[in-house]
């Protein structure tokens, strides 16, 4: 009976496998056929008001590099004092699970959050709205990965170096964090991969712009919010444009998770 439950237990989970990994082929390869279609310099040298995805390409880059610039240190620092320095105290414990809850919290309603307290004061969409929804997407992932990360490093790191005179500090920095540095990375990539291609929050922070623009203080470009004002265009050059978008947005995202998987890889190996 056990070994038939078992059969029985393997052919579903492995019909389960085989079915999410034909939509995920499927959705692959319509955005690769209909994406690659459209694919040409002039994507890469025109803006969008020409016929092409360089402004908010560059847009969508600028605001989530500026995001992950600012948080990182926070998302680390944050990190290692939960697992350094917070103890089991139930004030670490409340920040953990804040942390989890802001994981899982809907992009949109991080989206309407700083909607409410930067562009409704403002009067005007920008890019650091942008920057700010981003941010707060990010830090959680980077806090927990960090967190998770430092409390598999054994013990006896810690103890060896505060055996031999190491202050607190040197030992987090120089043995602790060095220990878990490849998989602190790799929550960092994570991260950036999943705001990096994240459309709601934007819609209501930073808009979105036709032209070339740096100045995040106004309207600023971004190929998610594009790709989304493309799909719904009645021109078919405008939605093949945003199809084009999209298989870029798919690749770029893809690269970035298969950059983390390789370092938590070589980390394990």
């Amino acid at each position: 009976m056990r070994l038939i439950l078992n059969r029985l237990f393997l052919i579903f989970s492995s019909a389960a496998a085989l079915v999410g990994l034909f939509f995920l082929a499927w959705i692959l390869f319509t955005l690769c056929s209909k994406g690659l279609a459209g694919l040409s310099l002039s994507v890469f040298t025109n803006d969008l008001i020409d016929g092409g995805l360089r402004n908010v390409i560059v847009g969508q880059l600028m605001m989530s590099g500026i995001a992950t610039f600012i948080g990182i240190p926070v998302g680390i620092l944050a990190g290692i004092y939960l697992q350094e320095y917070g103890g089991n105290t139930k004030t670490t414990e409340f920040m953990r699970d804040l942390s989890d809850v802001m994981m899982s919290a809907p992009s949109i309603v991080i989206g309407t959050f700083v909607y409410a307290i930067v562009v409704v004061p403002t009067g005007h969409t920008s890019g650091w709205a942008g920057v700010l929804a981003l941010f707060i997407l990010m830090v959680p992932i980077i806090v927990r990965t960090t967190d998770d990360m430092l409390k598999l490093v054994p013990t006896e790191l810690r103890e060896a170096g505060i055996a031999i005179g190491a202050s607190k500090y040197h030992v987090t920095m120089n043995i602790v964090v060095r220990y878990a540095k490849a998989g602190i990375l790799t929550g960092i990539l994570l991260a950036f991969a999943r705001v990096v291609g994240e459309t709601a929050p934007l819609l209501y922070t930073s808009g979105s712009s036709q032209f070339w623009t740096t100045d995040l203080g106004d309207t600023f470009p971004s190929l998610t919010v594009s790709i989304y004002n493309l799909a719904t265009m009645p021109d078919n050059e405008m939605v093949q444009l945003g199809w084009t978008g999209a298989f870029l947005l798919t690749a770029m995202v893809l690269m970035i998770n298969l950059l983390g998987r390789y370092a938590s890889n070589k980390k394990r190996r």
